[in-house]
């Protein structure tokens, strides 16, 4: 039902369609102001429609930068109206415990301290939390503390269902 909904919104386009067009727009303004997106989702809850952008910058983004970038987009998506159905435009930071979607910068976030999700148990965990040491193109290493003890976990890119930057105790 949502999905014959969704096309007859979009002119039979899926949603993941109409996703990356809506970041196509975006994209040229938030390299215009030096930003990256994070994450768009465009999503139906509670009967109305949000269109959410999460964007950072290099030394974080602070509430002055959503506002630049909700109405330079705003008005973007007002001249260009690529969506039918009234809905709500939010940009917000990440937060602290951002996913790490976009394989292409996660080098950047290497020395930090991150989260990974995995299919499979590995050491028989599921889930691992250390400072990432290294990224190549089949695996990512962490150093993590096992009982005060410094350990490096290599993990397949294969094996990973999420990874997150985390908040070190």
């Amino acid at each position: 039902m949502l999905t014959l909904f969704i096309a007859d919104y979009f002119g039979g386009m899926s949603l993941d369609t109409k996703v990356e067009e809506l970041k196509a727009i975006l994209q040229p303004i938030l390299e215009k102001h030096d930003f990256f997106l994070v994450d768009l989702e465009f999503v139906h809850e509670r009967g109305d429609w949000y269109l959410r952008v999460y964007a950072d910058k290099k030394g974080g983004i602070n509430i002055d930068d959503c506002a630049l970038i909700s109405e330079e987009y705003g008005e973007k998506l007002d001249e260009l109206n690529p969506i039918e159905p009234a809905y709500y435009l939010e940009v917000s930071s990440p937060g602290a415990e951002r996913p790490l979607k976009n394989d292409e910068s996660l080098s950047d976030y290497v020395d930090d301290y991150i989260h990974a999700s995995l299919y499979q148990k590995q050491d028989g965990q599921k889930a691992f939390e250390g400072t990432l040491s290294e990224v190549t193109a089949d695996k990512i290493t962490l150093i993590v503390k096992v009982k005060n003890l410094k350990k490096q976990v290599e993990i397949s890119r294969d094996n990973i269902a999420k990874l997150r930057l985390a908040i070190e105790f």
